[in-house]
């Protein structure tokens, strides 16, 4: 990593956006370093977090909590489903609460675009926050793990030519990593079904059909189909879909030698991507799941260091 040595400090870390170039690279060489074995948390006092997850999780929310207990933390258990949210306690409250009881870092995913807003901006919540998801906006974390995964694998990212596909209006990966991909010089492309795609993704790439493209890729990003936040009116055919979007098997092949697949998980099988293929020799979904636990590592170190410098 080219900034070794670069200590990141953060209040709170919400969007892709907050962060300098500087500060990605410092995350990720932490990150790589945490995988190694070769660094601990330096400092010895007892830190408080709660991990409140408001939609369902797997990697998310327990990469969290395995980084959070390899790093020492007290992991305060929350469950949505006996917490007072189930009397009409707003979000507000809940990290209000938390905040009181001495709680110094809230990981939140919240199925309402920037739902962090109030939290950061108020003078009497002190926990620092931790976007683990916003409805279709952003998701860092997320981001972070993918772009430890391209750098592990290529050592660089400008140049790379990256294809992010499948259902981009809904996807907050798509909307995190295409910021920070093209920033840091990666040429990319789009592709997918022409409503999931929208006039923003223009100012970061370029709209193709995957056969026109598949061919020159470094990195094919997929994403999951996500039925949930689709209003239910379109019929949708799996087969149909994989046919005209998905890795297909004969797609794979047309892959070049050194391309890697990636998706950041849960996979809809033979949707997105073909069965047979979702531990092939070029994907790497198993490698950013495992490197999810170490960004996310670095992650809560920065915070921490941030708080400390208040």
């Amino acid at each position: 990593m080219s900034v070794v040595n670069h200590r990141v400090a953060l209040k709170n870390l919400v969007s892709m956006e907050q962060l300098t170039n500087e500060d990605v690279l410092g995350l990720l060489s932490r990150g790589s370093e945490y995988k190694a074995g070769k660094v601990t948390l330096s400092d010895n006092k007892k830190h408080f977090v709660a991990n409140l997850f408001f939609e369902n999780s797997t990697r998310t929310h327990k990469s969290f909590e395995v980084a959070e207990k390899k790093l020492g933390l007290t992991v305060l258990d929350f469950n949505t489903d006996t917490s007072a949210v189930n009397k009409g306690e707003t979000l507000y409250d809940t990290v209000l609460t938390m905040s009181a009881l001495g709680t110094e870092i809230c990981v939140i995913r919240h199925p309402e675009d920037e739902y962090y807003k109030e939290l950061v901006e108020s003078p009497t919540v002190t926990a620092s926050i931790v976007n683990g998801g916003d409805g279709s906006g952003q998701h860092p974390s997320q981001c972070l793990l993918d772009l430890l995964t391209i750098y592990e694998e290529f050592g660089k990212f400008e140049g790379l030519k990256i294809a992010i596909a499948g259902d981009l209006t809904h996807s907050r990966v798509a909307k995190s990593n295409m910021q920070i991909l093209k920033r840091l010089g990666a040429e990319l492309y789009f592709y997918g079904p022409e409503e999931w795609y929208a006039s923003e993704f223009d100012d970061y790439g370029t709209y193709v059909a995957i056969d026109q493209i598949i061919d020159e890729l470094d990195v094919l990003m997929l994403l999951r189909v996500q039925h949930e936040r689709h209003d239910g009116r379109q019929s949708f055919s799996k087969e149909a879909y994989h046919r005209q979007f998905g890795l297909t098997k004969e797609r794979y092949k047309s892959l070049k030698a050194s391309a890697i697949i990636m998706h950041p998980a849960p996979v809809n099988r033979d949707v997105e991507i073909a069965d047979s293929l979702v531990e092939a020799p070029k994907a790497r979904i198993v490698t950013q799941m495992a490197n999810g636990v170490f960004v996310r590592m670095a992650i809560i170190e920065a915070i921490l260091n941030g708080r400390s410098e208040k």
